[in-house]
């Protein structure tokens, strides 16, 4: 991308992007036409190009990201004050498919996995406690650090429990949404073995969850009901985790083809560089990565509104359209039901960062899933059973919908961001920087650097030094948000709590 002081996205465009703050005054040329900025206007914000009427489409990326409140200026700087969304209810759709060839050359590259029993693949080898129910987690955070100071992590790469508020007192969907996160959680590869902890009281009945866990490596996940030990259940505990810990240290990474590799792809934070720097390296990843065979993840379906065309029309077969459809549509529908809006998603911090509407959003957030046809669609707490691209029912918050990928099978998440974020969820957690601004600010946070792209630096060339550090991290070299120990999950809730 060529070093400039604004971008035009799309020829179609009407507005462009400023690549640095402007002052009132200043002039720009944009397709041999002298514009004069009517106001100060921030990086990452939008300049008007032509004058406009009340109702006139404001388009950015060749869409329309909402319309004008008023009547608009040239030189006009665009936000959320004189920018409103086209957004409404639920729409009926046409499949129309646009399926683009992948002109990329498979590489045969591997990374070093551990190769479980079943065949899936683990960037990690840990040890989890995963609660049944949250009336145990100072259970099992006690016996974490035991377990830690017993063992130092010696020929492992940590020990966790995934704390959460669930497990009883709950119904319906909730119910089952809690159980099949934690029964995901317990099928994960990058755990080489797993301590069950359980009340025994608690709606989520023990015995029945591991039935729901299926045909599971015996030596691998193990079950303690506390209310059913005599005495001590820490060193009850202890006893189980000893016999994981021993058994788990013996595990070594081998070299595993890249196919393997399931990548979840998320957004937070964002800001106006999000769709043109970060999110289209993320795309051109994931492209890659589906081409050598591999698996890549979108998610967020309230920040898919405004897009959700151009997904539609990459599905594979009508089916996946029809999911798709439906995805979108439920979604919106859920908004709806709680009397509330289904364009009102950017935050302040978007807002701040130059992103005006949910379509602007939108438009942004799903360049990460580059141009591969849709291979999957898939509903909240599903597992993975496609290679390829796939779409995920879950909502845009970071912790929820990170836990969500992570739970559907992807050993490791690229989370692109503008405004920045130490948050990782329960595998690693890769933040990329929109901007250099936030990189220079906050190097404890930020994996890699996106921002260059707008200072002159080939997209090519990054893309495959972006391709380098993934395969770095898939092998065993720790995110920042690892280093950090920022680690979590968090489960989604919609009905009522007992």
């Amino acid at each position: 991308m060529k070093q400039s002081s604004f971008i035009k996205i799309n020829p179609a465009d009407n507005v462009v992007v400023c690549l640095r703050p402007f002052k009132k005054g200043e002039n720009i040329n944009v397709d041999d036409q002298i514009i004069t900025l009517l106001q100060d206007t921030p990086a990452g914000h939008k300049i008007l190009l032509k004058d406009v009427r009340s109702g006139t489409n404001i388009i950015k990326y060749g869409y329309p990201i909402g319309h004008a409140r008023e009547d608009l200026k040239q030189g006009q700087w665009i936000n959320e004050n004189n920018l409103k969304t086209n957004l409404a209810g639920t729409l009926e759709y046409t499949y129309n498919p646009v399926i683009d060839e992948l002109k990329i050359a498979k590489e045969n590259r591997t990374f070093k996995g551990y190769v479980r029993e079943n065949g899936e693949v683990g960037t990690r080898n840990e040890i989890w406690i995963v609660p049944t129910v949250g009336c145990v987690n100072g259970i099992a955070e006690q016996l974490v650090n035991r377990l830690k100071a017993e063992t130092n992590c010696e020929g492992i790469d940590d020990i966790f429990a995934w704390h959460h508020n669930y497990g009883c007192s709950q119904l319906g969907d909730d119910h089952e949404n809690t159980r099949k996160i934690l029964r995901d959680i317990c099928l994960h590869p990058n755990a080489g073995g797993i301590l069950v902890l359980s009340l025994g009281c608690e709606n989520n009945q023990p015995d029945a969850f591991m039935e729901m866990l299926g045909n599971y490596d015996k030596n691998r996940i193990k079950l303690l009901v506390t209310q059913r030990v005599e005495g001590d259940e820490l060193e009850e505990g202890m006893k189980i985790l000893r016999q994981l810990y021993a058994q788990a240290k013996q595990d070594q990474r081998t070299d595993v083809p890249i196919s393997k590799l399931r990548i979840g792809l998320k957004c937070g934070g964002s800001d106006g560089f999000s769709g043109i720097t970060a999110n289209p390296l993320v795309g051109e990843f994931s492209d890659w990565l589906v081409t050598q065979g591999g698996t890549t993840i979108l998610t967020e379906v309230p920040e898919m509104f405004g897009a959700e065309t151009i997904l539609m029309n990459r599905c594979k077969t009508p089916a996946l359209f029809n999911q798709t459809v439906n995805l979108i549509n439920t979604f919106k529908e859920y908004f709806l039901s709680q009397g509330q809006p289904v364009g009102e998603n950017p935050s302040p911090g978007n807002k701040a960062g130059g992103i005006s509407t949910l379509e602007d959003k939108a438009l942004g957030c799903t360049q990460k899933c580059g141009h591969a046809p849709v291979s999957g669609v898939l509903e909240y707490a599903e597992r993975l059973e496609k290679n390829g691209l796939n779409l995920l029912s879950a909502p845009g918050n970071d912790l929820v919908a990170s836990t969500a990928l992570a739970s559907s099978g992807c050993q490791l998440i690229l989370f692109t961001t503008g405004r920045g974020t130490p948050f990782g969820t329960f595998v690693p957690t890769m933040k990329i920087s929109t901007n250099s601004g936030l990189y220079q600010r906050k190097p404890n946070w930020i994996d890699f650097n996106a921002g260059i792209l707008v200072e002159g630096t080939d997209m090519k060339a990054l893309v495959k030094k972006f391709i380098d550090k993934i395969i770095a991290v898939a092998s065993g070299e720790k995110a920042k948000n690892e280093m950090n120990g920022y680690r979590e999950i968090s489960i989604f809730k919609n009905g009522v709590t007992l």
